[in-house]
């Protein structure tokens, strides 16, 4: 019934124009970055070896700019924690503003620097059911000229897509389960799904919760099949949450093998030290926890194309625990997932030494 998982490496190709990582060097900045960003970050942030991930490291993200900031300031150890997260490439997240814009801009800065674009879709009618990422398009015909949008701003140019977290999750598990809106969720999904694969080299991988939410992944089957999982490239699983990369993946080769073996990829952005347990929102900017495994493809299981930095490390769940509005950067949340991460070397690790050129 459904299509053989194409393998992240076919989906790719050759990544693109090698207009050289110095283009990258020389000024392009961060959709979200201030004018000039980027160029002062490329003395701080490299890319990653391909080999190892082939995603683009953002020279203006928050924790490259937080980190220039406290280097200048004399804060050294500071700006040493946070360069664990600013060596790695990061996902942006695509909602209402500017759609085709930030698209763009995002794919035409990995393309420059020969690497592949992390996109997230986050933008459904009722986003988040109310909840503190409240918000979304106002209706599915808004949603898809959004998405439209998106897809002319991705173009050629690689990228991959993780499609609406916690959307499908939030509609199983009945947060937002009214029957005209999980229609309509649904077909939004596989709509965003149909379209993103059109484009002939983008990956598309569909939101599919975590283990700790919709624990039976029975149930998770036929939604994630009315969602277009059959044209997708597979699932995602853990965005924004912390449960074990362990858990993840006993969790994601139950599922696979419901939706006809479908790939898998993991957030592992925070998921060092695992969830918290007991307590109200333990989702919700947990104390204690750490960064988890870098991204990477080289996973080790066939099914599971990648560990990604989905949830950006740093960037508030909510205004909960003394936390700012969600998606906001938060540079002390960001220092103790850093401090509480054993081993992290951001980017002088090793294999960024001896593969820079890769």
């Amino acid at each position: 019934m459904y299509g053989s998982a194409r393998s992240l490496a076919r989906a790719r190709g050759a990544a693109g124009s090698t207009l050289a990582g110095a283009l990258l060097l020389a000024g392009c900045s961060a959709p979200d970055a201030p004018d000039g960003a980027g160029s002062e970050a490329g003395s701080t942030v490299r890319q990653r070896p391909r080999s190892v991930v082939p995603y683009w490291v953002d020279p203006g993200g928050n924790a490259a700019r937080q980190a220039r900031t406290d280097a200048a300031d004399g804060a050294s150890a500071r700006a040493r924690e946070l360069r664990k997260i600013a060596g790695q490439p990061v996902a942006d997240w695509l909602g209402p503003a500017d759609p085709r814009g930030h698209a763009a801009r995002v794919t035409e800065a990995a393309t420059a620097a020969d690497r592949e674009a992390l996109l997230v879709l986050y933008n459904v009618p009722h986003r988040d059911c109310g909840q503190y990422s409240k918000g979304g398009a106002e209706s599915a015909a808004a949603y898809r000229g959004w998405l439209d949008e998106i897809a002319q701003g991705i173009g050629s140019r690689a990228a991959t897509v993780i499609v609406e977290p916690d959307a499908l999750a939030h509609t199983v598990s009945g947060a937002c389960a009214a029957p005209k809106l999980r229609a309509e969720r649904y077909r939004l999904l596989a709509d965003a799904v149909t379209r993103l694969k059109r484009l002939p080299r983008t990956t598309v991988y569909l939101d599919a919760g975590n283990p700790d939410w919709v624990r039976d992944p029975g149930a998770l089957a036929e939604p994630l099949d009315r969602a277009g999982i059959e044209r997708a490239d597979g699932f995602a699983l853990n965005v924004s949450n912390f449960q074990t990369t362990a858990s993840n993946i006993a969790h994601g080769k139950r599922l696979s093998a419901k939706v006809g073996g479908k790939h898998f990829v993991v957030d592992t952005s925070r998921n060092g030290n695992g969830p918290l347990r007991g307590g109200e929102e333990s989702w919700c900017n947990p104390p204690g926890r750490a960064l988890g495994e870098p991204p990477t493809t080289r996973t080790g299981h066939d099914l599971v194309d990648a560990y990604l930095w989905i949830k950006r490390p740093g960037e508030s769940d909510g205004e909960c625990r003394g936390g700012p509005k969600a998606g906001t950067w938060w540079p002390e949340y960001a220092l103790e997932l850093a401090r509480n991460a054993d081993g992290q070397d951001g980017q002088d690790g090793q294999d960024g030494q001896d593969e820079q050129r890769s």
